[in-house]
Protein backbone atom coordinates (compact mmCIF):
# COMPACT_ATOMS: atom_id res chain seq x y z
CA UNK A 1 0.00 0.00 0.00
CA UNK A 2 0.99 3.09 -0.81
CA UNK A 3 2.43 5.70 1.66
CA UNK A 4 -0.44 8.56 0.76
CA UNK A 5 -3.11 5.85 1.27
CA UNK A 6 -1.78 4.39 4.03
CA UNK A 7 -1.53 7.85 6.15
CA UNK A 8 -4.66 8.97 4.61
CA UNK A 9 -7.05 6.11 5.87
CA UNK A 10 -5.15 6.48 9.15
CA UNK A 11 -6.19 10.20 9.37
CA UNK A 12 -10.00 9.02 8.20
CA UNK A 13 -9.36 6.29 10.94
CA UNK A 14 -8.87 9.05 13.42
CA UNK A 15 -11.43 11.49 12.27
CA UNK A 16 -14.02 8.17 13.12
CA UNK A 17 -13.04 7.45 16.36
CA UNK A 18 -13.17 11.28 16.95
CA UNK A 19 -16.98 11.83 16.21
CA UNK A 20 -17.93 8.63 17.94
CA UNK A 21 -16.25 9.54 21.31
CA UNK A 22 -16.30 13.54 21.10
CA UNK A 23 -19.71 14.38 19.81
CA UNK A 24 -22.15 13.63 22.18
CA UNK A 25 -25.50 14.16 21.82
CA UNK A 26 -28.25 14.01 24.43
CA UNK A 27 -30.55 11.93 21.57
CA UNK A 28 -31.21 8.08 21.10
CA UNK A 29 -28.98 6.69 18.76
CA UNK A 30 -30.89 6.33 15.70
CA UNK A 31 -31.71 10.06 15.94
CA UNK A 32 -28.40 10.59 16.26
CA UNK A 33 -27.57 8.61 13.24
CA UNK A 34 -30.72 10.67 11.78
CA UNK A 35 -29.12 14.17 12.03
CA UNK A 36 -25.89 13.30 10.94
CA UNK A 37 -26.85 11.61 8.12
CA UNK A 38 -29.45 14.31 6.87
CA UNK A 39 -26.65 16.48 7.13
CA UNK A 40 -24.16 14.76 5.50
CA UNK A 41 -26.60 14.80 2.36
CA UNK A 42 -26.83 18.59 2.72
CA UNK A 43 -22.92 18.73 2.21
CA UNK A 44 -23.44 16.11 -0.68
CA UNK A 45 -25.37 18.50 -2.79
CA UNK A 46 -22.84 21.40 -2.45
CA UNK A 47 -20.15 18.75 -3.46
CA UNK A 48 -21.89 17.78 -6.41
CA UNK A 49 -21.17 21.57 -7.46
CA UNK A 50 -17.69 21.47 -7.37
CA UNK A 51 -16.91 17.85 -8.46
CA UNK A 52 -17.43 16.02 -11.41
CA UNK A 53 -20.76 13.80 -11.72
CA UNK A 54 -19.89 10.32 -11.08
CA UNK A 55 -20.53 7.73 -14.06
CA UNK A 56 -23.74 6.04 -14.89
CA UNK A 57 -22.32 2.99 -14.16
CA UNK A 58 -21.81 3.59 -10.63
CA UNK A 59 -25.12 4.58 -10.02
CA UNK A 60 -26.56 0.89 -9.01
CA UNK A 61 -24.00 1.35 -6.34
CA UNK A 62 -24.78 4.04 -5.31
CA UNK A 63 -28.72 2.50 -4.80
CA UNK A 64 -27.48 -0.18 -3.29
CA UNK A 65 -25.22 1.65 -0.98
CA UNK A 66 -28.35 4.09 0.52
CA UNK A 67 -30.10 0.77 1.04
CA UNK A 68 -27.02 -1.03 2.82
CA UNK A 69 -26.34 2.08 5.09
CA UNK A 70 -30.09 2.70 5.89
CA UNK A 71 -29.99 -1.01 7.37
CA UNK A 72 -26.57 -0.37 8.87
CA UNK A 73 -27.91 2.61 10.77
CA UNK A 74 -31.20 1.00 11.69
CA UNK A 75 -29.25 -2.46 13.47
CA UNK A 76 -26.77 -0.38 14.89
CA UNK A 77 -29.12 2.01 16.24
CA UNK A 78 -31.08 -0.86 17.43
CA UNK A 79 -28.34 -2.66 19.00
CA UNK A 80 -27.65 0.09 20.87
CA UNK A 81 -31.11 -0.25 22.51
CA UNK A 82 -30.77 -4.42 23.52
CA UNK A 83 -26.94 -5.25 22.66
CA UNK A 84 -24.34 -5.01 25.32
CA UNK A 85 -22.50 -2.24 23.41
CA UNK A 86 -19.14 -1.96 24.97
CA UNK A 87 -18.75 -6.12 22.74
CA UNK A 88 -21.66 -5.28 20.20
CA UNK A 89 -19.62 -2.50 18.35
CA UNK A 90 -16.07 -3.57 18.19
CA UNK A 91 -17.09 -7.28 17.43
CA UNK A 92 -19.28 -6.08 14.30
CA UNK A 93 -15.96 -3.84 13.29
CA UNK A 94 -13.40 -6.62 13.98
CA UNK A 95 -15.95 -9.25 12.02
CA UNK A 96 -16.02 -6.48 9.22
CA UNK A 97 -13.03 -6.80 7.51
CA UNK A 98 -12.64 -10.59 7.45
CA UNK A 99 -16.32 -10.60 5.57
CA UNK A 100 -15.14 -7.96 3.31
CA UNK A 101 -12.16 -9.89 2.40
CA UNK A 102 -14.23 -13.09 1.52
CA UNK A 103 -16.46 -10.65 -0.31
CA UNK A 104 -14.14 -9.19 -2.43
CA UNK A 105 -12.83 -12.36 -3.05
CA UNK A 106 -15.85 -13.93 -4.61
CA UNK A 107 -17.92 -11.14 -5.46
CA UNK A 108 -14.84 -8.94 -7.36
CA UNK A 109 -12.25 -11.67 -7.68
CA UNK A 110 -10.04 -9.27 -5.81
CA UNK A 111 -6.43 -10.87 -5.34
CA UNK A 112 -4.31 -10.05 -2.42
CA UNK A 113 -0.88 -11.44 -1.53
CA UNK A 114 -0.20 -13.48 1.45
CA UNK A 115 1.20 -10.42 3.45
CA UNK A 116 -1.54 -8.53 3.20
CA UNK A 117 -3.92 -11.77 4.22
CA UNK A 118 -1.42 -12.12 7.36
CA UNK A 119 -1.87 -8.36 8.52
CA UNK A 120 -5.62 -8.26 8.00
CA UNK A 121 -5.45 -11.21 10.29
CA UNK A 122 -3.30 -9.25 13.26
CA UNK A 123 -4.70 -6.69 12.72
CA UNK A 124 -8.49 -8.13 13.44
CA UNK A 125 -7.02 -10.01 16.24
CA UNK A 126 -5.87 -6.96 17.73
CA UNK A 127 -9.61 -5.72 17.43
CA UNK A 128 -10.97 -8.06 19.41
CA UNK A 129 -8.80 -8.66 22.02
CA UNK A 130 -9.36 -4.66 22.47
CA UNK A 131 -12.81 -5.69 22.56
CA UNK A 132 -12.55 -8.19 25.46
CA UNK A 133 -10.31 -5.58 27.45
CA UNK A 134 -12.96 -3.27 27.25
CA UNK A 135 -15.44 -4.94 28.24
CA UNK A 136 -16.44 -5.56 32.20
CA UNK A 137 -17.53 -9.32 31.14
CA UNK A 138 -16.48 -11.81 29.09
CA UNK A 139 -20.06 -12.91 28.15
CA UNK A 140 -21.52 -11.97 25.03
CA UNK A 141 -25.13 -13.27 24.83
CA UNK A 142 -27.02 -14.39 21.48
CA UNK A 143 -28.85 -10.92 21.54
CA UNK A 144 -25.65 -9.00 21.38
CA UNK A 145 -23.78 -11.68 19.20
CA UNK A 146 -26.79 -11.35 16.67
CA UNK A 147 -26.57 -7.33 16.37
CA UNK A 148 -22.67 -7.45 16.15
CA UNK A 149 -23.11 -10.27 13.42
CA UNK A 150 -25.71 -8.52 11.04
CA UNK A 151 -23.80 -5.22 11.34
CA UNK A 152 -20.64 -6.95 10.45
CA UNK A 153 -22.34 -7.66 7.48
CA UNK A 154 -24.08 -4.71 6.60
CA UNK A 155 -20.18 -3.10 7.14
CA UNK A 156 -18.83 -5.52 4.79
CA UNK A 157 -21.76 -5.04 2.01
CA UNK A 158 -21.53 -1.35 1.98
CA UNK A 159 -17.42 -1.28 1.91
CA UNK A 160 -17.47 -3.72 -0.65
CA UNK A 161 -20.45 -1.90 -2.89
CA UNK A 162 -18.93 1.77 -2.44
CA UNK A 163 -15.78 0.10 -3.01
CA UNK A 164 -16.74 -1.32 -6.74
CA UNK A 165 -18.93 2.15 -7.35
CA UNK A 166 -15.76 4.54 -6.39
CA UNK A 167 -13.88 2.44 -8.98
CA UNK A 168 -17.03 2.83 -11.87
CA UNK A 169 -17.47 6.09 -10.82
CA UNK A 170 -14.25 7.76 -12.98
CA UNK A 171 -15.32 10.13 -10.01
CA UNK A 172 -14.44 8.99 -6.22
CA UNK A 173 -15.59 12.10 -4.72
CA UNK A 174 -18.85 12.58 -7.47
CA UNK A 175 -19.61 8.64 -6.15
CA UNK A 176 -18.98 9.86 -2.74
CA UNK A 177 -21.66 12.75 -2.81
CA UNK A 178 -24.14 10.92 -4.27
CA UNK A 179 -23.85 8.34 -1.56
CA UNK A 180 -24.37 10.83 0.63
CA UNK A 181 -27.22 11.99 -0.39
CA UNK A 182 -28.68 9.06 -1.18
CA UNK A 183 -28.28 7.60 2.55
CA UNK A 184 -29.90 10.81 3.69
CA UNK A 185 -33.07 10.43 1.46
CA UNK A 186 -33.80 6.57 2.68
CA UNK A 187 -32.58 7.44 6.52
CA UNK A 188 -34.90 10.37 6.13
CA UNK A 189 -38.03 8.21 4.89
CA UNK A 190 -36.92 5.63 7.22
CA UNK A 191 -37.21 8.12 10.40
CA UNK A 192 -40.33 10.00 9.01
CA UNK A 193 -41.94 6.31 9.30
CA UNK A 194 -40.51 5.06 12.06
CA UNK A 195 -40.66 8.93 14.17
CA UNK A 196 -43.05 11.04 12.57
CA UNK A 197 -42.92 14.49 11.41
CA UNK A 198 -42.00 15.57 15.10
CA UNK A 199 -38.42 13.84 14.51
CA UNK A 200 -37.23 17.20 13.17
CA UNK A 201 -38.29 19.16 16.47
CA UNK A 202 -36.44 16.67 18.40
CA UNK A 203 -33.16 16.68 16.43
CA UNK A 204 -33.13 20.72 15.77
CA UNK A 205 -31.68 21.65 19.38
CA UNK A 206 -28.58 19.70 18.45
CA UNK A 207 -27.91 21.16 14.57
CA UNK A 208 -24.12 22.39 15.79
CA UNK A 209 -22.82 19.26 17.55
CA UNK A 210 -24.24 17.33 14.41
CA UNK A 211 -22.93 19.67 11.85
CA UNK A 212 -19.32 19.04 13.91
CA UNK A 213 -20.23 14.87 13.36
CA UNK A 214 -21.49 14.79 10.01
CA UNK A 215 -17.75 17.00 9.25
CA UNK A 216 -16.00 14.15 10.78
CA UNK A 217 -17.94 11.24 9.25
CA UNK A 218 -17.94 12.68 6.32
CA UNK A 219 -14.34 13.25 5.49
CA UNK A 220 -13.58 9.75 7.16
CA UNK A 221 -15.63 7.84 4.33
CA UNK A 222 -14.71 10.65 1.84
CA UNK A 223 -11.20 9.37 2.40
CA UNK A 224 -12.05 5.96 2.61
CA UNK A 225 -14.07 5.39 -0.92
CA UNK A 226 -10.82 7.42 -2.58
CA UNK A 227 -8.17 4.89 -1.09
CA UNK A 228 -10.42 1.85 -2.31
CA UNK A 229 -9.63 3.18 -5.87
CA UNK A 230 -6.22 3.12 -5.34
CA UNK A 231 -5.75 -0.05 -3.01
CA UNK A 232 -7.54 -3.68 -2.18
CA UNK A 233 -10.90 -3.05 -0.94
CA UNK A 234 -10.16 -5.50 1.75
CA UNK A 235 -6.69 -4.12 2.98
CA UNK A 236 -8.54 -0.31 3.20
CA UNK A 237 -11.59 -2.18 5.08
CA UNK A 238 -8.95 -3.81 7.67
CA UNK A 239 -6.61 -0.50 8.15
CA UNK A 240 -9.82 1.96 8.16
CA UNK A 241 -10.65 -0.49 11.82
CA UNK A 242 -7.90 1.12 13.14
CA UNK A 243 -9.85 3.47 14.80
CA UNK A 244 -10.11 1.25 17.76
CA UNK A 245 -6.93 2.53 18.48
CA UNK A 246 -7.19 5.98 18.63
CA UNK A 247 -10.56 4.96 20.44
CA UNK A 248 -7.81 3.50 22.89
CA UNK A 249 -6.13 6.50 23.78
CA UNK A 250 -8.55 8.88 23.93
CA UNK A 251 -10.55 6.87 26.28
CA UNK A 252 -7.65 6.61 28.57
CA UNK A 253 -7.25 10.00 27.82
CA UNK A 254 -10.61 12.04 28.22
CA UNK A 255 -12.56 9.62 29.79
CA UNK A 256 -9.83 7.94 32.06
CA UNK A 257 -10.61 4.68 31.38
CA UNK A 258 -8.22 2.65 32.40
CA UNK A 259 -5.44 0.40 29.86
CA UNK A 260 -5.53 -3.28 31.06
CA UNK A 261 -2.44 -5.65 29.47
CA UNK A 262 -5.65 -7.18 27.08
CA UNK A 263 -6.19 -4.23 25.36
CA UNK A 264 -2.57 -2.97 25.39
CA UNK A 265 -1.77 -6.28 23.54
CA UNK A 266 -4.65 -5.90 21.30
CA UNK A 267 -3.34 -2.23 20.58
CA UNK A 268 0.27 -3.58 19.75
CA UNK A 269 -1.42 -6.30 17.49
CA UNK A 270 -3.14 -3.24 15.36
CA UNK A 271 0.13 -1.53 14.84
CA UNK A 272 2.03 -4.20 14.05
CA UNK A 273 -0.82 -5.50 11.21
CA UNK A 274 -1.22 -1.62 10.44
CA UNK A 275 2.72 -1.37 9.46
CA UNK A 276 2.46 -4.95 7.71
CA UNK A 277 -0.03 -3.44 5.38
CA UNK A 278 1.34 -1.01 4.70
CA UNK A 279 4.60 -2.98 3.90
CA UNK A 280 2.33 -5.59 1.77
Amino acid sequence: MELTVFLAVLAAAFMHASWNLLVKLKLDRFLSLFLIQTLMGVMGIGMLFFFAWPSRESLPYALASGFLHTGYNIFLARSYRDGDLSLVYPVARGAAPLITLLATWLVASEQINAITAIAIGILVSGIWLVAVGRSKTLKLDKVSLFFALVTSCFIAAYTVVDGLGGRASGAASGYTALVFILDAVFLLGTGLYMRGPGIFAKVAPFWKSGVMGALLSASAYWIVIWAMTQAPIAAVAALRETSILFVIFMSAKLLKEQLNWLRIAGGILVVVGAVALRLS
